[in-house]
């Protein structure tokens, strides 16, 4: 990906004020300096505290270079299921406004959450496996005649247009689990691969579900070309090695999309760090590569750092980080502790403008999900029983980014002192975004410096915090 550094040009009189203020204080901000801390024990769950402290040369140490600027961000959030969105859609008016509004508004008492991801026909935490293209057994229709979105507009639609009525900018990441049936080879919904003969028509196919979702007033901002292409066991999936991804991707989808005028960028892979040369070996194919806007994973596989792998082999692309689950009952010390070090630090800080956690909201049972491959012990972001939620794990998780590091951050260059996993932004607003992790056994006094700012804080042994400043 391409950064681009901004350069300040400051008059004498601008400089004069600048040393001045700096005179004044370590901070140059128009308002205080401010933290939101977690507690992985939930002593606190994104909390405000003061920020008080008095610089010395005995404390850790944590330098942020505001000047190398590195990836801009897209957003945090969740993969909204179709399961997720039928009990959203279940809740009362008034409930249902309730939660949506905590969860998209950027108001006090909101969360921000700016990206979403949702399934191209059914997931398997949906209540049925469909695509929007079935036809009875041994028919096929090549000319989509028979389209249409069908189940997504009992539940999926309407959820997203209320979304979209209290945060009009989301972006939203589709993925497909599978093709339509009389397209593959297996002639299921679980597992088989796509049959040559008809990749056209699948590419028809995406392109037909970007263009009827924009009808719907739904924006299609990404696609993901297959989810999780290597696994083949959930219900619906589908095979996808890379060769024919690649063939897919350069021959059919993206001269498709190219032809109708479709903006919607291409991402390819969406599955595991263990893999980076899936990807890359799809990007070494310039043909392909003119097509595709970057690469996407997930974690249950491999270290994160991998993914930087892609990103040292084509700069030019961009990385997404698009699904990592929370397993029911949700264990909150473990679950936070490493999803923060890997997902909301590391992924950031491995070139990924997305964080997305799998998935937003199921109810205490971790219902729905498909027979002969569904999750069943996938935990929600929140907990649904009838009006009533309960926020889990990946709600703060989330959160501890989304409320504070908005759409257009930008990744900035900070040091690691030992045990304190963190990673900074600035803000198109000027700010400094520092999300910061204590991993040692005690309390860790900490300087922060970025340019000519500079607060000390105090972490206890284990805390998470978001400062502003």
């Amino acid at each position: 990906m391409f950064v681009h550094k901004t350069k300040l040009v400051k008059s004498s009189v601008a400089l004069a004020f600048f040393a001045m203020v700096t005179s004044c204080g370590p901070a140059i901000h128009n308002s205080p300096a401010k933290m939101w801390v977690t507690m992985p024990d939930k002593s606190e769950l994104l909390k405000e505290r003061p920020v008080k402290g008095t610089p010395s040369e005995d404390h850790l140490q944590l330098v942020i270079n505001p000047e190398n600027k590195y990836q801009s961000i897209d957003g945090f959030g969740y993969t909204l299921t179709g399961g997720s969105a039928m009990h959203i859609a279940n809740m009362s008016a008034p409930a249902r406004e309730k939660l949506l509004k905590e969860l998209f508004g950027t108001v006090e008492g909101s969360i921000g959450v700016s990206y979403l991801r949702i399934s191209v026909g059914a997931s398997d935490l949906d209540e049925l496996v469909f695509s929007y293209d079935d036809v009875p057994d041994g028919q096929t229709d090549i000319n989509l005649d028979k389209f249409d979105l069908g189940y997504d507009k009992k539940y999926l639609i309407p959820v997203l247009k209320q979304i979209l009525s209290i945060y009009p900018e989301i972006k939203i990441l589709g993925s497909p689990w599978s093709a339509p049936v009389w397209m593959k080879t297996n002639g299921d919904t679980r597992g088989g691969s796509l049959k040559l003969q008809y990749y056209g028509a699948y590419a028809k196919y995406l392109a037909k579900y970007v263009q009827e979702m924009k009808i719907q007033g739904i924006t299609i901002h990404a696609l993901t070309v297959q989810n999780e292409p290597l696994h083949p066991g959930n219900n619906p999936s589908m095979f996808m090695p890379a060769a024919d991804q690649k063939n897919f991707v350069r021959d059919y989808l993206g001269p498709e999309f190219e032809k109708e005028g479709i903006k919607t960028k291409i991402i390819i892979y969406d599955h595991n760090a263990d893999r980076p040369e899936y990807p890359i070996s799809i990007l070494d194919d310039p043909q392909a590569a003119k097509y595709i806007d970057g690469s996407a994973f997930h974690l249950y596989g491999g270290t994160v750092d991998a993914i930087s792998k892609v990103h040292e082999a084509h700069p030019d692309k961009n990385l997404y980080f698009t699904e990592q689950w929370v397993g029911a009952p949700g264990k909150f010390t473990k679950e936070f502790n490493w999803h923060i070090e890997n997902l909301i630090i590391g992924a950031p800080r491995n070139w990924c403008k997305t964080v997305l956690e799998w998935n937003l909201a199921a109810d205490e049972n971790q219902d729905p999900h498909t027979d002969r491959g569904g999750c069943d012990r996938c935990l929600g972001a929140v907990t649904i029983t009838g009006d009533n939620y309960t926020r889990e794990p990946a709600y703060y998780i989330i959160a501890q980014a989304s409320k504070f590091v908005r759409p257009g951050a930008v990744r900035i260059e900070s040091n690691i002192p030992q045990d304190l996993p963190n990673v900074a932004y600035t803000t198109p607003e000027g700010k400094t975004v520092a999300i910061i992790q204590n991993k040692a056994d005690g309390q860790r006094n900490i300087d922060i410096t970025a340019g000519t700012k500079k607060v000390s804080i105090t972490l206890k042994a284990g805390e998470v915090t978001t400062l502003i400043f």
